[in-house]
């Protein structure tokens, strides 16, 4: 969907914005002896290589430690903040930026307190890890911020949008030539992450492996999320996959997901998750032995100094704003009427797979959600919560699905004292998305509006 929210941009809070100003240099270290390590957070690059530093640094002058720098190890994309306590004395948290998946791996070692990922965590890591407690717990699944796997290409390359069957055959190297696509002739140069990144795993899950397709064997692989973006930046025939944060000044195209519309990555997109390459940044800390250092970086992640750290990263923070819906063209005649009379907010209620619960994300939306609707502007006006569900073959059972979900939404609501004023049901009528797995899950969801 386009929207577009002035207010989505807007300055979040003054102390947040302070607290991220601090430096973040490349100094080297100057103490002789060893600096003592607080906390150690291992894995993605996509969150390690900046926003993990920042939050650090956030929380780290919240508890009043003084001049945060961060200084470069020994080994590439490996860190530690260095700061001095209140007493002046010189403390530490190291922090490297390998992959995903290697965050997982340093859990099971016992080598990191906090594992950053740019994916969920999958059924193997969770039974490797069983020992420390159930990783998909509440409270050891933290999403800390939103981004969204760009498509980019050449500022020469006239595409704008791709289906993602045509994407999954471009990366496949099925389709080799830029003709095949309606562009100019000419070959297709592929540029990827690496295995070890939650970047590349989350493009397999949600574009390779549904078309039952494997990367092509002739794509140029990275580490790195924004060496990848100056590669296709210089290629007039490449074309690649990174982080929207990477991705800032490079063309994007704009996706289309089976029956749904073509929607290009935005922070509104993003935010609602309906953008088909939508996905969630995670930290994840073992819930039954966690240090001080680690479950405070936890919360503080959720925090609006924390969101605020998340978006001067360059990602999409965790907040609600009203948006206005300004093309509602070929949609349905009640969300028509819906866009007319009320605003749609910055989030979406999504639920565990085959369920009607609602994800950990979902749990901590709704506290969010009932913080914005006790705000002094938002005192005389309504919510309405519209639910929605995957294509069935009984539009009727498609129907009364979408009502309990946003039923089970409004119960929640209720319980923060936030009572929601109509419960709307539009059954399968708006897919974002196509019948994969995960795109029945971002099907079943339940959008906020306020009036």
């Amino acid at each position: 969907m386009n929207c577009s929210a002035p207010v989505f941009r807007r300055t979040l809070l003054r102390r947040a914005v302070l607290v991220t100003l601090l430096p973040l240099l490349p100094v080297p270290l100057l103490a002789s002896e060893p600096t003592p390590i607080l906390l150690r957070l291992q894995g993605s690059n996509t969150i390690n290589a900046g926003l993990g530093p920042r939050l650090v640094a956030g929380l780290l002058a919240e508890r009043g430690y003084r001049d945060p720098q961060r200084v470069p190890g020994a080994v590439l994309d490996e860190w530690q903040v260095v700061a001095h306590d209140p007493n002046g004395n010189p403390v530490a948290v190291s922090i490297a930026a390998h992959g995903s998946s290697t965050g997982f791996a340093a859990l099971a070692a016992g080598t990191t307190d906090l594992a950053a990922s740019s994916r969920p965590i999958n059924d193997s890591e969770v039974t490797a890890l069983a020992g420390l407690g159930d990783l998909r717990s509440k409270e050891a699944e933290y999403v800390i911020g939103l981004d969204g796997l760009a498509i980019i290409v050449h500022p020469g390359n006239p595409l704008r949008e791709l289906n993602l069957q045509q994407l999954a055959q471009v990366f496949a190297g099925d389709i080799t030539d830029w003709q095949q696509l309606g562009g100019k002739p000419g070959p297709i140069r592929i540029y990827a992450r690496d295995d070890r990144s939650g970047t590349y795993d989350t493009f397999r899950e949600l574009v390779l492996n549904p078309a039952g397709k494997r990367l092509s064997a002739a794509a140029k692989r990275y580490e790195s999320n924004e060496e990848l973006a100056r590669q296709v930046a210089d290629d007039p025939a490449g074309v690649g996959f990174t982080s929207l944060a990477a991705a800032a000044k490079s063309p994007k195209l704009a996706l289309r997901d089976g029956e749904g519309r073509a929607i290009a990555p935005s922070e509104a997109s993003i935010a609602t998750e309906d953008y088909p390459l939508a996905r969630r940044l995670f930290l994840y800390g073992p819930p039954d032995r966690r240090s001080d250092w680690a479950r405070s970086l936890l919360e503080f992640s959720q925090t609006p100094a924390g969101q605020a750290v998340v978006q001067q990263s360059g990602f999409v923070a965790q907040r609600i704003e009203p948006l206005t819906l300004d093309d509602t063209q070929g949609m349905p005649a009640t969300y028509v009427e819906l866009a007319r009379r009320a605003q749609r907010l910055t989030v979406n209620f999504r639920f565990t797979a085959g369920s009607a619960q609602l994800d950990n994300k979902a749990m901590r939306d709704v506290e969010r959600l009932a913080d914005f609707m006790r705000l002094p502007e938002n005192a005389n006006r309504h919510l309405l919560l519209a639910g929605f569900n995957d294509a069935t073959e009984d539009p009727a059972c498609a129907a009364l699905l979408a009502r309990l979900r946003a039923l089970a939404v409004a119960t929640a609501l209720r319980h923060q004292k936030v009572f929601t004023q109509e419960l709307l049901s539009l059954g399968d009528q708006l897919p974002v998305a196509g019948l994969s797995p995960n795109g029945r899950v971002k099907n079943r969801r339940v959008e906020a509006w306020i009036y």
